[in-house]
């Protein structure tokens, strides 16, 4: 035995046998530095095990632990013109988008659904802030509309999850344009008496704080969201003041009345659908998958009981 065969050969057969480790298997919490198992981390919905901070999740994820058994049809959603106003800045604008469908998997920056949540039909909407920020541009609009066309066909709540850095810049007017229209298709669905409710993500901001997010006949929003039109850097530049703690969270909003619930990402699921029957005059959910008793067996069954 010498250094060849004790040292080089082994040196050699470790670059040739080394393995390539995938870059994604972790994932750092942004609030409090953990290190996550990608599969802890999807088993928890997204959610720190360590700090309970919520990280973002695509709308297939969200809609696979909403729907029961994961099970949903996508809706269709008419397309919009590619470049409208053939706009180019440090790219053109469909190559960027190129780049969004390609990084994301998806067409665009809002998905919607239909299914059943504990038995109950219903129509999800739901926006990908990884594709370019969520931002609303004249596909989000067709979808919003598609989305509260559908509901008002089948008779079913709509319920739409919000997550979104404002408009898109590249299509100009006509994504401010998408405020009024998606106010309209929100009209539609109060016009036919079926419930809309809104779940706002982090973050929800711009012009969709201005128009559909705020509409809602119930508003729900997950821990830490930050909810608002313009942001706490540009408030706190504007009016040269220190803003509160937790100013435009999603906390503060609800202890001043903007909101109704802040929910945990984990409690959502069975919130909504007792808020969902609730409104739709349904009886209360059951949790085990046998319907449940009839009340006269209830007290039958207590009549038969010996008295003690």
């Amino acid at each position: 035995m010498n250094w060849i065969t004790n040292y080089v050969r082994p040196r050699i057969n470790s670059l040739f046998s080394r393995r390539d480790v995938p870059e994604n298997l972790w994932t750092k919490c942004p609030e409090c530095g953990t290190m996550l198992f990608h599969r802890e981390l999807s088993d928890n919905l997204n959610v720190c095990t360590n700090c309970d901070h919520h990280l973002a999740i695509t709308p297939r994820e969200r809609f696979a632990a909403l729907f029961d058994g994961g099970v949903f049809s996508e809706v269709k959603v008419p397309e919009p013109l590619a470049d409208p106003l053939q706009f180019r800045d440090q790219k053109k604008y469909p190559d960027r988008m190129k780049a969004a469908q390609k990084s994301t998997g998806e067409k665009e920056a809002m998905l919607v659904a239909e299914g059943e949540m504990g038995r109950t039909p219903v129509i999800l909407a739901a926006q990908d802030f990884s594709f370019m920020a969520g931002s609303m541009g004249m596909y989000v609009g067709n979808a919003i509309i598609a989305a509260a066309e559908r509901a008002v066909a089948l008779r079913r709540p709509l319920v739409l999850f919000s997550a979104a850095g404002g408009a898109r810049m590249q299509e100009g007017i006509l994504s401010l344009m998408q405020m009024p229209r998606t106010t309209v298709a929100i009209e539609m669905l109060k016009e036919a008496g079926l419930p809309y409710i809104v779940i706002l993500t982090h973050p929800t901001t711009g012009g969709v704080t201005a128009s559909y997010a705020m509409l809602g006949d119930i508003q729900i929003s997950e821990p830490g969201a930050l909810i608002c039109f313009a942001g706490p850097r540009v408030i706190e530049q504007t009016i040269r003041e220190k803003l509160p703690e937790g100013f435009q969270r999603a906390e503060y909003l609800l202890e001043h009345g903007m909101l109704d619930r802040v929910t945990h990402r984990k409690q959502l699921r069975d919130e909504l659908i007792s808020v969902l029957r609730m409104l739709g005059g349904l009886p209360a959910p059951t949790r085990a998958d046998l319907p449940p008793p009839e009340p006269a067996a209830e007290i039958a069954t207590a009549e038969e009981k010996p008295a003690s």
